[in-house]
């Protein structure tokens, strides 16, 4: 306990209030996660729809911040702070920064013919959360949260 408490003291001012926000986000994303997924679906953008792949390099450094500190103190949470939560954390985190992105559902079946469920999030060519093992879910929604008036563009990949 005492090394995480120093890692944190050790972050730069910036990076340590991204992660108390973080620890926020997840937390309203695991409240939105126990409401009917009808309720939460429209706040997560547009339905069937993808946000541009072209890297916006200006992004880049708060883009791997936001996936570092979601991806952080997901780990600190005391309560479930999985894929879903993480994906809608980090949708949330880039929304309040101006920055595009495209949350993903996708489901599987396990080793024992299960039916498994992954979400994942990506902001133009960069996955924020979820790329482990998302290329063995069939994508079978996606929400594309636009900022101000940029425009969707980008492939449907089903």
């Amino acid at each position: 306990m005492l090394q995480r408490v120093k890692a944190f003291l050790l972050l730069d001012f910036k990076m340590k209030l991204m992660c108390i926000e973080a620890y926020f986000y997840l937390g309203w994303a695991r409240f939105l996660k126990l409401l009917p997924f009808s309720k939460v679906a429209p706040s997560l953008g547009q339905k069937m729809e993808e946000t541009t792949i072209t890297p916006i390099v200006e992004d880049k450094k708060t883009l791997r911040n936001v996936s570092q500190a979601i991806h952080m103190m997901s780990r600190y949470t005391f309560w479930e702070s999985q894929c879903l939560v993480k994906a809608i954390a980090g949708m949330k985190m880039l929304e309040k920064r101006g920055i595009e992105s495209t949350l993903y559902l996708g489901t599987a079946k396990d080793e024992n013919g299960k039916l498994i469920a992954h979400a994942w999030l990506r902001s133009g060519p960069y996955f924020i959360s979820g790329a482990e093992g998302m290329e063995k879910f069939t994508v079978v929604s996606k929400f594309a949260k636009k900022v101000g008036n940029q425009e969707i563009k980008g492939e449907n990949y089903g």
